[in-house]
């Protein structure tokens, strides 16, 4: 087991501001086995380069960067893996998070003690530097990638238990043997908002079988920016999820009009008026309504797209 080879890999794009306390925290991590850090810098403008330049060569375990040249949180993912191909696990966390304490034993614990080729942990929101809103119910802190399915370990066999790459391990064997299995590009997000990669990769994950478990001991604290903080930012990314959920996985429906499918327009309305009843009684529920709302449209126009994409190929 000593020779095992460990990488805890973040992608960063222009937050140089935060690196510090990441490495430090990351640095701070008690680890029966050696570990390397690894950052992908995604063509950041700022001074990112330079402070991991600088943070490089403090004591503690080894940081080691590359920058990935191709935008996208996809190439930027699937450069880590690359890096990371040599190593027996590779952890992913995200640069605007602190790994708490045990993370990585914990990650490695489960992968090499009980058998787990995939796992993923708690993700808590740190809400000390932003307040929350009022309306941000806990009902909603899904959708900003907050996990906590209790203290005990579990194994996953179901999408209604997924993990994200804010918090996961792999046994990189799997990799390895499979050179397809990568973020799939489909899924990529060049902004702030949307994507959808690492819940394709769960997806691909769990049809495959692979044994993917939970671990509560594996836990992150996860800052949640105040753009985040916005009812504007969970409509966009529901309307960015019906997007791609009719471009990249919907069959094609024989009977459409105007190349909609007429079913596609009467969930629609449903969610509209809805949201409109909801809003003008004062429900609290209004919001995740919207939601609902913005995705069937954000499906709408995702199938328009992709059937008008068909006829020019």
């Amino acid at each position: 087991m000593q020779n095992k080879r460990i990488t805890l890999a973040f992608c960063t794009f222009n937050r140089a501001e935060r690196l510090d306390k990441l490495v430090v925290a990351i640095r701070q991590q008690s680890a029966s086995l050696p570990f390397e850090i690894l950052a992908i810098n995604n063509n950041s403008s700022d001074n990112t380069l330079e402070e991991l330049e600088r943070l490089a060569h403090l004591p503690g375990p080894h940081l080691r960067f590359v920058t990935e040249h191709v935008q996208g949180i996809v190439a930027a993912r699937n450069r880590a893996i690359e890096e990371s191909l040599n190593s027996d696990i590779m952890i992913f966390i995200d640069d605007d998070e602190i790994p708490q304490p045990g993370l990585i034993e914990s990650a490695v614990n489960s992968i090499l003690n009980d058998g787990a080729e995939c796992v993923g942990g708690r993700v808590e929101m740190d809400f000390s530097t932003h307040k929350r809103p009022s309306w941000l119910t806990d009902d909603l802190l899904g959708f900003l990638a907050a996990i906590d399915y209790g203290n005990q370990s579990f194994q996953i066999k179901y999408d209604t238990t997924p993990i994200w790459t804010a918090n996961i391990a792999y046994d990189m064997r799997i990799f390895r043997a499979n050179p397809d299995l990568r973020f799939d590009h489909r899924y990529d997000r060049k902004g702030k908002i949307g994507g959808g990669e690492d819940a394709a990769m769960f997806r691909s994950w769990l049809k495959q079988n692979r044994r993917i478990f939970y671990n509560p001991d594996m836990c992150v604290l996860h800052d949640v920016e105040p753009w985040r903080l916005k009812r504007s930012y969970f409509i966009k990314l529901h309307y960015r999820s019906g997007l791609r959920r009719a471009l990249n996985e919907l069959p094609d429906y024989p009977r459409t009009f105007l190349g909609i499918p007429p079913f596609m327009v009467g969930q629609l309305m449903k969610h509209c008026l809805k949201t409109v009843s909801m809003f003008l009684t004062g429900n609290s529920g209004v919001l995740r309504q919207a939601m609902n709302a913005s995705h069937a449209f954000g499906m709408i126009v995702g199938y328009r797209k992709r059937k008008s994409l068909i006829c020019t190929s």
